[in-house]
């Protein structure tokens, strides 16, 4: 199994590069994100690789860091989830959006991606959400924990904050700091009132 690539940077398409290792050309998927995190060809570049081994071919899929290929590991999980749609995934929401986005159930968000229908959104909703709060959110987001999704406080903020025109990919991080800052004994007014000031900033 390959698993990371480094030499020369061939050649990029929208959604493929070409890597040149020691005259071999590898021919690896990628998303927006990595590709235009590469060096211009023909500079060395460096990619991390997840093997993909079926019965008619043997595909590879490269990423500029580990982040964004755990979240590909991850994606894929999901039935109706392939490499194709996780990659487009990626490409349309950064990793911390998905992180915020999955726990707060933000099926907009998700479905911004292409392939990724009403339908499937809340199949990666239902079945990454539990998981989610494992995942490093990066830079843009923030590490969830595995309770992420939850009720009471939180939830009417969130609802309230929704109406206000606030997505929720946005308001829930704000909110889930405000509370625990307060060791989530904070008000419903207490918490819109300082998701506000900050969300207004």
């Amino acid at each position: 199994m390959i698993a990371l690539l480094r030499g020369l940077l061939a050649q990029t398409e929208t959604d493929r590069c070409v890597i040149d290792v020691q005259g071999v050309g590898y021919l690896v998927q990628a998303s927006t994100r990595t590709l235009a995190a590469l060096p211009h060809p023909p500079e060395l570049a460096r990619v991390l690789v997840e093997t993909v081994v079926r019965e008619d071919a043997i595909l590879l899929y490269g990423f500029a860091d580990a982040q964004e290929r755990d979240w590909f590991r991850l994606l894929t999980t999901v039935q109706g989830v392939g490499a194709k749609v996780a990659l487009g995934l990626l490409s349309t929401v950064a990793p911390g959006e998905l992180t915020s986005a999955i726990a707060s159930g933000d099926k907009a968000t998700l479905t911004r991606a292409p392939g990724v229908g009403g339908r499937l959104a809340e199949r990666i909703l239902s079945e990454l959400r539990d998981k989610v709060g494992r995942m490093p959110a990066g830079p843009g987001g923030t590490t969830l924990p595995s309770t992420a999704v939850g009720g009471g406080v939180e939830h009417d903020a969130l609802l309230a904050l929704a109406g206000l025109g606030f997505r929720r990919a946005e308001a829930y991080p704000v909110v889930t700091r405000i509370l625990a800052a307060t060791d989530g004994t904070a008000s419903l007014d207490t918490v819109l009132r300082e998701s506000l000031k900050e969300l207004a900033r």
